[in-house]
């Protein structure tokens, strides 16, 4: 008895003297407007592991807290969010009491508003990629500022594609295997139910994923997180769509244990901002968890996403003088309604079930299994034996006749004949599809091949199934450790193809391709020649790409008093290959049937470090370096018609590292970050018509190559972003804040890569690799193009107490250049066709090669937008307006361009531009005027 009597008091002693040794923080937080609790708000103490989440009374407990002066950051979704200063002492505790948190009627800008130009929803998803992931996910000011302000000009965080950061639901990657990049349209219209968001910058880490260089953006749909509730919005505008309606209802966890969340919009427009455009979008989204007992649970989420839009042109600056920056040669009228030959249609719905398992206080392990199957659309028209009927296609155009060369090489654009043919274009007096015409011609009975279509719609098909898995574990080691550890595979099957959807009053098609120099390479499958196709069939293409990927990566995160840091690895395997359904006409041995598999093996390597000077001076720095596998998209060098594989095909290099100053005080948050990013290695696979490229004509066929289609293959290019960035949020007054943002960015190719190109005219049994190489294009140096490299915003913004707010700022963007055609920056380019020897041309001079040849920089604008709102609290529902109005002035401006590749030697392109109307200029694509944005909601 005495010895347990001394163990007691022993214990005793040791429970006194951590008692006194700790101290402890608690508080209650609630709706400033409502005084209701607010369930799941997250209070961090910043730099350090301390983070917990209120319960269903508001309520949140540290317990064992060292001594020290703290900033605790309380937040949730939708409100905003306090800092607040703690200084606590050996053995106190501290009530903070009740925390009022205000609705932040701006998060409505994050809500509602995207503002997306038609280049950001081109065919090949890259757009303004680096900033939509920004549109929920954060507070930053300046991650604001390029999702919001700069977004609308295409302006790209780090001058980086969104196929180098990781998007993610549930734990699952959402990136396509394809080309590396996520479909956002795959949740489009969902905003609301997609708001529990996280998001990192660059190479920062992540607890889910390794990520990559871009940032990762982190969605959670575990039903019970959402807040309780029901949302109803209704919006107009007059970008991409005009109207869009949405409703969300979450029931909050009942006491059987399930919670469910669904939520549905719609978007629509008879016609966009561009004429022509129509868009139609249905969105469901429904996610229901069943909390089985204290340590699992389960949510299933289903969404679906159904996006149909018409598409625009980009345009040559001869074709917008004529017709303005709206114009839109896609669409035409057909019994007096507008129809667009091209429109996409994205339909690819998603199931995912996750397991939450709480395995003890200090870790937790969370699974997913998801399925993704359904298809991406593109339309457009296929013609045979009659000309393009694109209303822009350059023989319909002034420039055809003004500049031409005679076949002396002497101007004769100006002579009376062409100039009076110019002066009579079809363009000038017909500037859309005749969808009229081309019926009578596809119908007309009297025509040598009556009942055959020589123009149809028809679809470039991609239906996919994708299966992925993924498992990722967080625990905590130590006081001063967690671990995170994730492994993931994705099963892809790609079924591509081309559909015939409309024969356009015709009887049938003949799935030829004319262009072939015999019989049998006119064929698309020798095992059915001379195929006669109708509507519903498949033509043309036809192959499966099938792929597998298996990730797996560790991270580290060590937190103690002065500093924190972190250290990560991962491996991934890539494998793809080929399977043709279609025996081609120039490939008969290399397109049907299986390719050869490839193989790609990755490893990364990522560390960071953070110095806390003080509670609110921090220094941040990260680096990565990692090798990634090329894309699906870029391995193959025309999956359409063939099994080749491009040459030297190897993964490509990412590295990086940024350094930054952040600030966070009650009044006053900045950042100030320095970063370097290299990519080395990289490939691009581009398609287009060009004339006069050169090289040796086969002497057993009757083609000339320098008139042809091809395959432009750029291997080992390497890319450099070095830049700045500063974020400044400024709150003057209680109800007035200032808000200044920059950045500063050079972003160059490093090298000069290697430039093949595959023709297919030049393939035959013999010959199945029809590659030329033409060797280095000297592209070091040239900018890397499609978006502002630098970029200003100068901000005010008044919230009233009464629950109202209205906002300006002013946007410099500037430092924006064109993309330049890299078969243009070869050797062969110089090289006369015609020449016996393959010499250069005679007329050639360094100063005139360096003129045409100089990248084109669009001209730096200015944007001013206007945000605000108001809301109200009418017997216990939430009712708000939120308006805006960006590009108040109505500037014209660039958001991109490319050089057109058809003038393929020197003396082409310095005709067409010697003549002042060229016939193959670049085409620009042009952002919104003023447009307008105005959003009423509901939450009851």
């Amino acid at each position: 008895m005495k010895k347990l009597a001394i163990s007691i008091l022993f214990l005793l002693n040791v429970v006194w003297v951590f008692a006194q040794g700790t101290s402890s923080l608690s508080g209650k937080v609630i709706d400033a407007k409502t005084e209701k609790p607010l369930l799941n708000a997250v209070i961090n103490i910043q730099n350090s592991s301390f983070t917990q989440v209120t319960d269903s009374d508001g309520v949140f407990r540290f317990t064992a807290l060292p001594a020290g002066s703290y900033l605790v950051q309380i937040r949730t979704s939708g409100y905003k969010e306090q800092l607040l200063s703690v200084d606590l002492a050996e053995g106190e505790s501290i009530d903070l009491g009740t925390i009022l948190l205000e609705f932040d009627i701006s998060s409505e800008q994050q809500a509602s508003l995207i503002t997306i130009t038609e280049n950001d929803l081109g065919d090949d998803n890259s757009g303004s990629e680096s900033t939509a992931g920004l549109l929920q996910a954060s507070r930053d000011a300046f991650q604001q500022s390029a999702a919001f302000n700069w977004g609308q000009a295409r302006f790209r965080i780090r001058g980086l594609d969104n196929e180098y950061g990781s998007t993610m639901i549930n734990g699952i990657t959402m990136n396509k295997i394809y080309d590396g990049r996520p479909q956002w349209s795959n949740w489009g219209g969902l905003n609301d139910a997609t708001r529990n968001q996280e998001f990192t910058m660059g190479s920062a880490p992540a607890d889910n994923t390794f990520g990559g260089i871009l940032g990762t953006q982190v969605i959670n749909t575990r039903a019970s997180i959402y807040r309780p509730g029901t949302r109803i919005t209704f919006s107009g505008t007059n970008t991409n769509y005009n109207w869009r309606t949405m409703a969300t209802h979450a029931s909050g966890m009942n006491s059987k244990g399930w919670a469910y969340v669904v939520s549905a919009g719609r978007r629509w427009a008879l016609e966009g901002i561009y004429e022509g455009t129509t868009y139609s979008a249905n969105s469901f989204f429904a996610s229901v968890e069943k909390r089985i007992n204290e340590n699992h649970s389960l949510n299933l989420t289903a969404i679906y996403a159904q996006n149909s839009r018409g598409k625009n042109s980009p345009n040559t600056a001869e074709a917008t003088a004529i017709a303005g920056k709206e114009y839109n040669s896609y669409w035409g009228y057909q019994d007096g309604e507008k129809r667009n030959s091209r429109e996409k249609d994205v339909e690819e719905p998603i199931v995912m079930l996750t397991h939450y398992w709480k395995i003890n206080d200090i870790t937790n392990l969370n699974t997913s299994v998801a399925f993704q199957t359904g298809r991406i659309a593109n339309s457009r028209l296929d013609y045979t034996g009659v000309d393009s009927p694109d209303p822009s296609y350059y023989k319909y155009m002034p420039s055809y006749y003004t500049s031409r060369y005679s076949n002396l090489n002497v101007f004769e654009g100006n002579s009376p004949e062409n100039q009076y043919q110019a002066s009579i274009a079809r363009f000038l007096s017909n500037r859309q599809i005749n969808w009229d015409e081309i019926y009578f011609n596809n119908s007309n009975p009297n025509k040598l091949e009556a009942g055959m279509s020589n123009i149809v719609l028809y679809e470039d098909r991609t239906d996919d199934d994708m299966i992925t898995a993924s498992s990722i574990l967080n625990t905590k080691l130590s006081d001063n450790i967690v671990l995170n550890v994730g492994a993931s595979v994705k099963l892809l099957d790609s079924h591509n193809y081309q559909s015939l959807t409309d024969l356009l009053g015709g009887s049938y098609f003949v799935d030829e391709d004319t262009f072939g120099q015999s019989y049998n390479q006119q064929q698309s499958d020798l095992n059915n020649p001379g195929r006669i196709v109708g509507e519903g069939d498949i033509y043309g293409y036809n192959y499966n790409l099938t792929a597998s990927v298996v990730d797996a990566f560790t991270q580290f995160k060590f937190s103690y008093d002065k500093v924190d840091f972190y250290l990560a690895q991962n491996f991934t395997r890539s494998e793809y290959q080929r399977e043709g359904h279609y025996k081609n006409g120039y490939y008969p041995k290399n397109s049907f049937g299986k390719s050869r598999s490839v193989v790609f093996e990755n490893f990364g390597f990522k560390g960071g470090l953070s110095y806390k000077i003080t509670g609110q001076h921090i220094l941040d720095f990260n680096g990565l370096y990692m090798s990634k596998a090329p894309s699906l998209k870029n391995t193959f060098t025309n999956a359409r018609i063939n099994n080749n594989i491009i040459s030297k095909l190897d993964n490509e290099l990412v590295s990086s590292a940024d350094a930054s100053y952040i600030l966070k005080m009650p009044k006053l948050k900045a950042r100030v970050t320095a970063y370097f990013s290299k990519i080395q290695n990289a490939s691009e696979t581009s398609f287009f018509f060009s004339d006069g490229i050169g090289g040796e004509d086969d002497p057993n066929t009757a083609f000339n190559e320098t008139n042809s289609f091809v395959a432009e293959t750029v291997t080992g290019l390497n890319k450099r972003n070095i830049g700045a960035e500063l974020g400044l949020e400024y709150q003057i007054t209680s109800t007035i804040k200032l808000i200044a943002t920059a950045a500063y960015g050079e972003y160059t190719y490093d090298n000069n890569p290697n430039v093949s190109i595959n023709i297919d005219a030049l393939a035959t049994s013999e010959n199945i690799y029809p590659l030329k190489n033409y060797g280095e294009a000297t592209l070091k140096g040239y900018k890397q193009a499609g978006m502002p490299q630098q970029a200003a915003s100068l901000g005010i913004e008044y919230r009233d107490p009464k629950f109202w707010w209205i906002g300006a700022n002013v946007n410099y963007l500037g430092a924006n250049y064109i993309d330049v055609a890299p078969i243009a920056r070869t050797a062969n380019f110089f090289n006369n066709p015609e020449d016996p020897f393959g010499l250069p041309f005679a007329e050639i001079t360094p100063e005139r090669a360096r003129e045409l040849l100089k990248q084109e920089k669009f001209d730096d604008f200015t944007l001013f937008n206007l945000v605000g709102g108001k809301s109200w609290r009418i017997s216990g529902k939430t009712i708000g307006i939120f308006a805006s109005v960006n590009n108040v002035f109505d500037v014209t401006y660039k958001t991109g361009g490319f050089e057109q590749a058809r003038n393929g030697n020197y003396r082409q392109l310095n005709q067409d531009v010697s003549s002042g109307t060229p016939a193959f200029g670049s085409k620009y694509f042009y952002g919104y005027g003023r447009t307008y944005f105005v959003n009423l909601y509901v939450n009851f």
